[in-house]
């Protein structure tokens, strides 16, 4: 496990007023050490990674959907979108973990085609014309090739805001840049969980590199800000990282005692994904074979039910 170090911790704990009174080159270097802490975690490729990112792709949903005005938190996010059939109308805020799922789910290099942008806009309730897409899709294409990583997660807000959808959006770009700079298959979902986050007031009136390199105090404010949110969000999602590891091991080691058929099965999705329904449609196990085989992993300590409830359980690590 790669330990982060308490020097780190200290440095990215960082609040509004302390991160006004240092420069932008400080941040950066703590920004950089938590995403490099956070890149030889992603090398990885644990078997339970997906299970990782789907997890914290419903952290972020919870964020954004409540900045968005909406009430539901994470566990009313897990029901809208698993106690609904496939195509069936999820409401506001299951859309926004459909768009962040999508982040988790989908390899990086196919995120910022035409398409999926408009389909993320559409999960978000934005609205872009086709010229618009394909304009944004232009404008982070030409930004990930010929930025820095500074310029770079500054100027996915910048984008985003240019067409009036700076947060949410903004967070959603920001993760997926960062993932195609550093070769990942996957992004990870972090910038969206961040509750406190600071994109700056007002739209962007010249390019964000322009305004960095002029030393205007708004921009350098704002770019120290979004570091500042993404040195915490890496750290976060190394601890749950450790927290996950625990549970993985702990399903994997009874993995070989279990005797249902297409236990493994289950086992895979578990390791897969953020949580399952306990009438999960599974090859070769009926329903009351799947609720056993829950019930088993429950007295073993390899899963929790995460609904609370005595009917429409849900199961995840």
């Amino acid at each position: 496990m790669a330990m982060v170090p308490t020097w780190l911790r200290k440095a990215a704990a960082l609040d509004a007023q302390t991160v006004a009174g240092q420069g932008i080159e400080d941040i950066a270097v703590t920004a950089g050490a938590a995403i490099g802490a956070l890149d030889a975690v992603v090398r990885r490729q644990e078997r339970w990674a997906g299970a990782w990112r789907q997890r914290l792709a419903i952290s972020a949903a919870a964020v954004t959907a409540r900045q968005a005005g909406r009430i539901e938190n994470e566990a009313a996010l897990r029901d809208a979108v698993l106690l609904t059939r496939p195509g069936d109308n999820v409401g506001p805020a299951g859309l926004f973990l459909l768009a962040w799922r999508r982040l988790a789910s989908r390899p990086a290099d196919e995120l910022l085609t035409e398409k999926n942008v408009a389909a993320v806009l559409e999960d978000l309730g934005l609205t872009l014309n086709d010229e618009a897409v394909s304009d944004l899709t232009d404008d982070l294409r030409q930004l990930a090739a010929n930025t820095g990583t500074v310029e770079t997660l500054v100027g996915a807000f910048a984008a985003a805001e240019r067409y009036g959808f700076r947060r949410v959006l903004g967070a959603w770009l920001a993760d997926v840049l960062l993932a195609q700079r550093l070769g990942w298959t996957y992004a990870i979902p972090l910038l969206g969980a961040e509750a406190t986050l600071v994109v700056g007031k007002g739209r962007a009136r010249r390019p964000v590199t322009a305004a960095l390199a002029a030393g205007a105090e708004t921009e350098a404010d704002w770019a120290k800000s979004l570091l500042a949110a993404q040195a915490r969000a890496a750290l976060r999602a190394i601890d749950l990282f450790a927290e996950l590891e625990r549970r993985a091991d702990r399903l994997l080691a009874v993995a070989p005692k279990l005797r249902a058929k297409a236990a493994d099965v289950v086992v895979e999705k578990l390791l897969s994904d953020d949580a399952i329904v306990a009438s999960e449609q599974i090859a070769g196990m009926s329903d009351r074979g799947l609720r056993r085989l829950f019930d088993r992993l429950v007295e073993l300590g390899a899963v929790r039910e995460l609904s609370g409830r005595a009917t429409f359980r849900i199961y995840g690590l």
